[in-house]
This record gives structure tokens, sequence and C-alpha cells, in this order.
């Protein structure tokens, strides 16, 4: 005989309309007689009375034939498990995501925070997602470059029936969060464009591009709007040639395949754009190298540490648009006890994006020489 039996206190319709209430994980989800049945294990009889009586006390609203919601707000026992897949704490912009959400997690009191290391890896961030779906956890925020395992890892999310947030890389049925990458891309292009009007009266002989091709086809809208950026200030490089180099988004491949380039090419004045940081500075280090650094400008996104000792460096970067990834945290644990708790979101969640340049750059961080 249990407690709740011997205790002569104890009114047991009251704890069964209470597993009815308990039923429901929000106000805004909406349940079946069945699936109440199967949720509390009480007979459809006895259930279907108690979800009669709590709807004429008006702590339970039906909704259709046999559908019923709470009214009422149950107060959560229990902390949210949100797993996170960094894309890879070698890279500076990742940590600053990391950094942030670790923060705001800490911050609240709602949220346990599981990170893991994708270490850039598309094999290890498949092996994360086991790992996830494994500990049960409530949603998962994925940051992830291969676009070609989006769509696996995307299934093992759905068939365990997490929600997923995409951070930067689109992944089937996820939620998106981070960059307008055309639009980011367009504000770098711009500044390429405004600066070879001022400084080389318009006329440039080539316009470089590096790529990271496996991110796949939104990202790479990033550098197309870069190529229309330029144009729309200078509409005689129409017919300018595009080198388009794959550096995988990392600071020694993009040197690399710049190196072999000006190998190849006479241009005299180059502008540059970049998937990021890293391959805009491994680009800018080819250059200086071949002592041809007079010859380029220089434009790259994320607005990363690296990226901004540059700016205060060097003549010849000359912007990275900013997307303050150290804010993500906020915004990504935000959207995720939205989605937690049924609330309606968009299907992608944009950025701000700011241009960078050596004048502005100490307004926007000005405690990088305390770091």
């Amino acid at each position: 005989m249990d407690i709740q039996t011997r205790d002569p206190y104890f009114i047991h319709s009251v704890a069964h309309a209470a597993d009815v209430l308990r039923a429901f994980s929000s106000p805004a989800e909406i349940l079946r007689l069945r699936d109440i049945v199967a949720r509390t294990t009480h007979s459809k009889g006895i259930t279907f009375r108690l979800l009669y009586t709590l709807e004429k006390s008006g702590l339970v609203e039906k909704v259709g034939a046999n559908q019923y919601r709470s009214t009422i707000q149950q107060r959560r026992t229990r902390k949210y498990k949100i797993g996170f897949g960094a894309q890879g704490t070698d890279y500076l912009f990742s940590q600053e995501v990391t950094c942030g959400l670790k923060r705001e997690a800490d911050r609240l009191e709602t949220v346990e925070l599981l990170t893991l290391d994708n270490r850039y890896s598309p094999k290890v961030a498949q092996k994360n997602a086991d790992i996830f779906i494994k500990e049960l956890c409530d949603l998962v925020i994925e940051f992830q470059t291969d676009e070609n395992v989006a769509p696996m890892i995307s299934a093992k999310y759905r068939e365990a029936k997490i929600p997923l947030i995409a951070v930067e890389i689109p992944h089937p049925g996820a939620t998106y969060f981070g960059a307008n990458n055309y639009e980011a891309g367009l504000i770098g292009g711009r500044a390429l464009g405004r600066w070879a009007k001022q400084n080389w009266d318009g006329k440039v002989d080539e316009i470089l591009m590096l790529e990271l091709p496996r991110a796949g086809a939104i990202p790479r809208s990033r550098l197309m709007g870069m190529i229309v950026g330029i144009r729309e200030i200078l509409p005689a490089l129409e017919n300018c040639p595009v080198v388009r180099l794959d550096g995988d988004g990392c600071f020694e491949p993009s040197w690399k395949v710049t190196r072999k380039q000006l190998h190849r090419t006479a241009a005299k004045h180059t502008l540059i754009g970049a998937i990021n940081d890293s391959s805009a500075l491994g680009a800018l280090r080819a250059f200086e190298e071949a002592g041809r650094v007079d010859g380029c400008a220089v434009v790259g996104q994320n607005a990363s540490p690296e990226g901004r000792d540059e700016l205060r460096r060097s003549s010849r970067f000359i912007g990275t648009v900013a997307y303050f990834p150290e804010k993500y945290g906020e915004g990504l644990l935000k959207l995720a006890l939205d989605i937690l708790n049924f609330k309606a979101v968009p299907p992608a969640v944009f950025v701000p994006h700011q241009l960078l340049t050596a004048k502005n750059v100490d307004q926007f961080y000005s405690n990088d020489g305390l770091q």
C-alpha cells in the first residue's frame, strides 16, 4: 500500500485531475483524448470525465472533436536541456558564439546547456548529433559548416522529435539564425567599390573572391552580394574578371590559393572579398609576401577579433562586416525558449550587420585592448 492510499487527507480525484493538467506541456499545446490517456495512463472513461469537469471549471478548453487545450500555465519543475554543436573551438567567431551562449544560459534559470565541439568536421558533427539525441535534449542548436551532411543531421533530430536551430548554415526543417548573407555582402562590396573609386579612380583589373563552397548556396550569396555591391558603385566593372578561389574559410588554405593565383596574374589593382575574416587575412598575407600589397584592397566578413586587430594595423584591410557573435547567445536562447513554449517563430532570424573600418572599430569594440 503506497503513502497516498494510507493518507486520509489525500483526495485521489484531485490528484487525477492534476495528472490531466500536467499532460499539457504548455497552454498552446493541443492534445487529443487518446494523447492524454497515454500520458496519464488513466482509463479513457475516467480521463473523459476529468476533462469534462475541468472544462466546466474553466481550466481546460475544448477546441475540436476530442481535442483539448489547457488554459493555465504550468510551473516547469526542471530545466530545458539544450544541446549546442559548436562550429569549432579553434575558430574565434565560434568561440565568441559559444561564450555568449554559456553566459546567457548561466543567467537564465530555465536552461541547462550541453556543448560539444563539431571541430569543423562533418563526421564529428554527425557523431555529436547522436550524443545530443542520446542525452534526450529538448532542443539542439547546430553550428556546423558542411551543407552536404545538413540533411542527414536534420533527419536524425526529426526522427527523435527534437526541434533544431541552425546557426549560419541552413539545415532542412530547422529554424535559421544568423547572417543575412546577401545584405552583408552588399555592405562589404559597396565599401570596396567606394574605396576603389576614391583611391584608384575606379580602375580595377581583377575581383578576387575567397569562397567556402562546402557551406552551400546561402553563404555563397554573401559573395554574390559583394560582387553586386562593387558593381553598384562602379558600373564600369560589369565585365571585370572575377576569380573565385576555395579558401575553405580558413587562413592557411586562403593564403595558399591566393599565392598560386598571384603567380598566374599580372593584375595591378585587385579588389578582394572573402567569406570571413580568416580567409580575407590569408589572402592579404599572400599579397604582402609577394610585395604586391599596394595593389589590393580587402574586405572581410564577421568582424572577428583578428579582423578587428588588422583594421587597426593595415591600410589595405579596409573593412569587415560585423555580425556581433558575442550577442548571439541572448538571441539564440530566446528563440529556443519560444520554440519550446510553442510560440510562433519566423523561419529565419537575421542578426544586424555593421561595416567596421579603422575609423569606427573602437566605437563598437573599445575593450579589445583589454583582452
